[in-house]
């Protein structure tokens, strides 16, 4: 029941996003935004696979200008797989786990991660102001040995 939640709202989020940017929702749209937030998609291919066999009308041009609008605005990230960008009104309890070196481990909810980079940014002089739009952090690779 959470997760439908926490999907509703984003889904309530990019629609509202989409509609300042001028777009119009329609139900391909809608139906594109829903298997999106439903499943991992790789590709746009995987989401027009799983689309067309929803509304068999649907082309692939509307698919991938559907992503290229939800990647403008900062809804997805095409390096995340297509997994739906959480903001800093994310209310995911573990979006974070940290490892320290002393091996204690610590879990941010969406929210202070968002608080503490946006802390850290403007500490370090390279945000004045703005908010965060989209993080993307990649596993390290040089520790495992």
């Amino acid at each position: 029941m959470q997760d439908y939640r926490r999907t509703q709202m984003q889904k309530e989020l990019i629609i509202q996003r989409l509609k300042e940017e001028g777009c119009r929702i329609t139900k391909q749209r809608q139906m594109l935004l829903d298997i999106i937030l439903e499943e991992d998609c790789s590709c746009c291919k995987e989401i027009y696979y799983r689309a067309s066999k929803r509304d068999p009308k649907i082309g692939t041009a509307t698919v991938y200008r559907m992503i290229n609008t939800l990647e403008e605005i900062g809804a997805i990230s095409r390096k995340n797989m297509y997994k739906i960008a959480c903001g800093e009104e994310c209310e995911v309890k573990e979006a974070c786990t940290i490892e320290l070196e002393d091996e204690s481990v610590v879990e941010l909810s969406a929210i202070q991660w968002h608080q503490i980079i946006q802390a850290g940014l403007e500490k370090c002089g390279y945000m004045r102001g703005q908010k965060i739009k989209n993080v993307v952090a990649m596993p390290c690779q040089c520790a495992e040995a």
